[in-house]
């Protein structure tokens, strides 16, 4: 009987190319962008089932309790969840993850996918999965490559061995060497040449095979990786690795520091549709613009418009474009993006000026996700704030205090058992309660709905520092936020 297929999810990235929507605080592999799910949900449910065990999954500290939240939704669990002390691209990563799974799983085949892209079929490319793991059996590092359609120049792009079979029947081939990004000219000739692909930065490999080639082309960070995952310490559910010996890894992507060395290297033509969503262009393109080459999304009107994506993100606005063409406009609540399409992947540039300025909107969203729920300003002033705050079923926000600000809870959806110094009551829809300053407290949500509530805060300071921390399920230390 064949062994199952081991998936390792990389979501660690806070990418800014899909900024306003797309930010450090939320970033896009979490964010639904094309369809029902989040791209990372569709990623965990495209590598489950059938010939696939649970999935390993390597993200950072900030993003933790996302992505259980996430998978729960899905009804999918993870086999680890690893903890990067901080973004050290994916050579790191995926060693890091190899390691702790060879641990418990001695020579098991892993596939190595990003969680930010969008693969529509999911049936024909577990189809190619599985036409490569007899090569990765045998002891081959196996990359996926995408049939390409364009001259596209913000991909590396694989060389191969022998054209591709007739439909790009995935069918393994030696793998011949790798492009980086090329300019426009070159890129027109792979595409035309037929013997080049799209690197997808996907992976089939045991984790035997790359264990040794880390050895072989990456020993120091090899030796360093290995002192990580055996001083990791346990966090709930999680496993944070240990950050002194990760911080001596360089920051290096495993195309540069393994694959790019091997000689053991197998490419699988995939034929089927790919992207990842690497800038507005890339949504547009893969959200079926209309016979003008126009795409909406939310409360959104075009007129006489061609080559554009309007995109509204909130209930509340209305986003109108006339006579544009090929425009990105992309509206968020407390932020809004115009661009011309060509200039899509200079937006990173839009989120460096805003960080240089200051800004709260280069980084964060207006609703702040958290371990129990998520929260949104309303109104801010001199000496108040309101909130919208919403509450898992079950969830329970920390018991807490506050040294500058009293709080006013009206409830307006579920109920709320509510903890006050040592009264406990429960506090149901259009009935409201109030925290004195310096009040021990924590809301709690018991039933098995959503609960919604309004808090107004009134105080001399409102800043989410504000808080000393007594107890707390999610085992959050003293001034850490929620």
């Amino acid at each position: 009987m064949a062994q199952d297929i081991h998936p390792l999810l990389l979501c660690g990235g806070s990418g800014t190319r899909l900024w306003p929507l797309s930010r450090k605080s939320y970033p896009k592999q979490f964010t639904r962008l094309t369809g029902t799910e989040s791209l990372f949900q569709a990623s965990a449910r495209r590598l489950s089932g059938p010939g696939f065990a649970a999935p390993t999954i390597i993200t950072a500290s900030d993003y933790r309790f996302v992505v259980t939240e996430q998978l729960a939704a899905i009804e999918i669990a993870a086999a680890a969840t690893l903890i990067e002390p901080e973004g050290r691209n994916t050579a790191p990563a995926i060693l890091a993850a190899a390691l702790e799974l060879h641990a418990r799983a001695p020579g098991a085949l892993m596939l190595v996918a990003p969680s930010d892209h969008v693969i529509p079929d999911g049936a024909a490319f577990r189809a190619a999965v599985m036409a490569a793991v007899p090569a990765a059996e045998a002891g081959r590092i196996v990359t996926f490559g995408i049939r390409p359609d364009r001259p596209e120049t913000g991909y590396g792009w694989l060389a191969l061995s022998a054209a591709p079979q007739d439909g790009f029947a995935p069918v393994p081939q030696p793998l011949d060497g790798f492009v980086e990004k090329p300019d426009t000219a070159t890129a027109e000739a792979l595409l035309a040449g037929g013997m080049h692909l799209w690197n997808a930065g996907i992976f089939l490999f045991s984790t035997e095979a790359i264990i040794a080639a880390f050895e072989t082309h990456q020993p120091a960070m090899l030796a360093a990786m290995r002192r990580a995952v055996e001083g990791a310490a346990r966090d709930l559910h999680f496993l944070r690795l240990a950050p002194g010996p990760w911080a001596e890894c360089d920051e290096i992507s495993v195309d540069y520091a393994v694959m790019e060395k091997a000689d053991n290297l197998t490419v699988v033509p995939y034929g089927g549709a790919w992207s990842d969503l690497g800038g507005w262009d890339a949504v547009w393109r893969e959200s079926g613009p209309d016979a003008g080459g126009t795409v909406t999304s939310g409360p959104a009107t075009a007129i006489d418009c061609a080559g554009t994506l309007l995109r509204a993100e909130d209930s509340q606005q209305v986003l109108v474009g006339i006579g544009l063409e090929d425009v990105i406009a992309v509206a968020m609540p407390d932020a809004v993006l115009v661009a011309h399409k060509d200039r899509a992947q200079d937006v990173k540039q839009a989120v460096a000026a805003l960080k240089t300025q200051g800004a709260k909107q280069a980084e964060t969203l207006p609703r702040d996700y958290r371990p129990w729920g998520w929260f949104e300003s309303l109104a801010t002033g001199g000496r108040f704030q309101v909130k919208r705050i919403h509450v898992n079923p079950g969830a329970a926000l920390s018991l807490q205090s506050h040294h500058h600000r009293s709080e006013h809870w009206i409830v307006v959806e579920g109920t709320a058992k509510v903890t006050i110094d040592d009264t406990v009551t429960l506090v149901t829809e259009n009935q409201s309660v109030y925290i004195p300053l310096g009040a021990v407290h924590r809301m709690e949500n018991p039933g098995k709905v959503a609960m919604v509530l309004i808090e107004v805060q009134t105080g001399t300071y409102l800043g989410e520092d504000d808080i000393i921390r007594y107890e707390d399920i999610y085992a959050r230390g003293e001034g850490a936020k929620g």
